[in-house]
């Protein structure tokens, strides 16, 4: 840091520290208006105020919008409220019917792309008036120190527990946090994905809302050269590093308890189908199954959405047949107590009616009655390495990982019928 020397006179020095302090509310202002507003941060079109970078050689996020001139309140509101329209690479790639990737090679005049879709390309961005900001870039290289990371809920503990290892991480690296909720929905995440990229994040953290199934949002991401690692829920194996953990081997040990344990006929209520870390929950399931030589019933087993009410409701139908379940696993904490509430408004005894195990954290399975048995994530690891990668991937490492966060078995009153007197 500079000392007092390099500013000339003491006001320019006193300047200077003032402006610090505002980034750092500036930092937290748009935090705030995060939680708020669900990450509708409009995209920055204004260009930033050179003239204050030029004067202190300074280009750091905090001085992206210049505040000396306009005060605190005019900049804070601008940092959150610029709601002009940019053009994007996925709009114009739509228009192309070409990729992400390919438009923005056109645009660069790699010679992997044609003369004539160079031609189509660069006509396309003149009319909609298309720029990347340069801005940006140069931001990029000086680093901003801050990192975004945007879950599907943060209100679970598991997702919360995470973005705890997360920060414990980066601080100690000396890097901010700014989380954004997607609320398990594809256009939240990719608008919080958008807004990190607008705020100039050194490194973005993600998990998959349960209804993503379009990645082009990331695929711009990694043609922008942004560092982005996946926990939990990936995608695009081959572009970004991801932190998992063994859910199919945890998913196996559980459903083997409880056939060991008495139980024949074992539901899985899970979530959608296309997500990684549904299939390898649920190829472990079925891998007990067939180890045990116990029919697969595909009516009990369920892949459906990630909700209270739809997993209650779910549970409760399975559970009024003739030949309901005598044993539940459930994919995820909200999907566990939904069926947990099911069986007991049934009337049903657990473990004895209906054993169940959930993939849950220990904090709350500990407390209900009976105690749950859960498979628990080491969330607050996971967050720590998923940080720890992604820190790798800032200082110019390219090597793509492959982590897994190994998980715990603990087995509780919940599940096991050889103790019900």
């Amino acid at each position: 840091m500079p000392d007092k020397a390099h500013y000339g006179r003491p006001v320019d020095f006193l300047i200077a520290q003032v402006e610090k302090s505002v980034q750092t509310l500036a930092y937290f202002y748009v935090f705030i208006n995060f939680a708020i507003n669900n990450l509708t941060v409009a995209k920055q079109e204004k260009q930033p105020c050179m003239q204050h970078a030029a004067e202190t050689g300074n280009a750091t996020l905090g001085d992206t919008f210049c505040y000396r001139n306009h005060g605190l309140s005019k900049y804070l509101r601008y940092l959150v409220s610029m709601k002009q329209r940019r053009t994007s690479l996925k709009e114009m790639a739509e228009q192309l019917g070409v990729s992400i990737a390919t438009v923005s090679r056109a645009l660069r005049d790699s010679h992997e792309v044609g003369a004539e879709l160079k031609s189509k390309t660069q006509a396309l961005a003149k009319k909609l008036n298309y720029r990347p900001n340069q801005f940006a870039q140069s931001l990029r290289q000086k680093k901003s120190k801050v990192i975004g990371v945007v879950v599907p809920n943060l209100v679970t503990h598991y997702y919360a527990a995470v973005l705890d290892g997360i920060e414990d991480y980066a601080s100690k690296a000396g890097y901010a946090v700014i989380a954004a909720n997607s609320h398990e929905d594809h256009l939240r995440e990719e608008k919080a994905v958008d807004s990190f990229i607008g705020m100039y994040v050194d490194g973005i953290i993600a998990c998959l809302a349960q209804d993503t199934t379009d990645y082009s949002h990331f695929v711009e991401i990694s043609d922008m050269g942004i560092p982005l690692v996946f926990f939990a829920r990936t995608c695009l194996p081959d572009l970004f590093s991801s932190v998992t953990s063994n859910g199919d081997e945890a998913a196996k040990e559980a459903t083997l308890h409880l056939i060991d344990t008495g139980s024949r006929r074992i539901a899985f209520i899970g979530a959608p189908q296309h997500l990684d870390m549904m299939k390898r929950r649920k190829h472990g399931y079925i891998e007990a199954l067939r180890e045990r030589k116990i029919e697969i019933d595909r009516s009990i087993i369920i892949n459906g959405n990630i909700d209270f009410n739809y997993a209650r409701e779910t549970t409760m139908q399975m559970l009024k047949r003739d030949d309901r379940p005598d044993a539940i696993l459930a994919f995820n904490d909200i999907i566990t107590y939904a069926a947990f509430d099911a069986i007991k408004s049934l009337g049903l005894r657990i473990p004895d009616d209906v054993a169940i195990i959930g993939f849950t954290e220990t904090d709350t399975s500990f407390f209900v009655t009976p105690k749950l048995s859960a498979i628990m994530d080491q969330a607050h690891l996971t967050g720590e390495k998923t940080c720890e990668l992604l820190l790798k991937n800032i200082a110019g490492d390219k090597k793509i990982y492959k982590e897994v966060v190994p998980m715990i078995l603990k087995i509780r009153e919940s599940s096991d019928k050889k103790t019900v007197k």
